[in-house]
């Protein structure tokens, strides 16, 4: 159970709750922008880029904090 919780966080150079709180905050980013997707549906001049936004702000910080493998 203890190498199911901690090999991958290990592999990206962070310790469990370290991951835990990385992860936790794309999460949390992801619904926002889901919700501003959602509403930008509704009404298209609301939101307009938020849901493009924010998948770059993920992609690039995902990026630059990867350990070097």
């Amino acid at each position: 159970m203890r190498h199911l919780l901690t090999d991958h966080p290990a592999s990206v150079g962070e310790s469990y709750f370290e991951h835990m709180a990385h992860a936790g905050g794309f999460g949390l980013s992801m619904i926002a922008a889901g919700i501003a997707c959602m509403v930008h549906a509704i009404l298209p001049a609301c939101f307009v880029s938020t849901g493009s936004n924010t998948i770059r702000r993920l992609h690039d910080r995902m990026v630059t904090h990867r350990r070097k493998q």
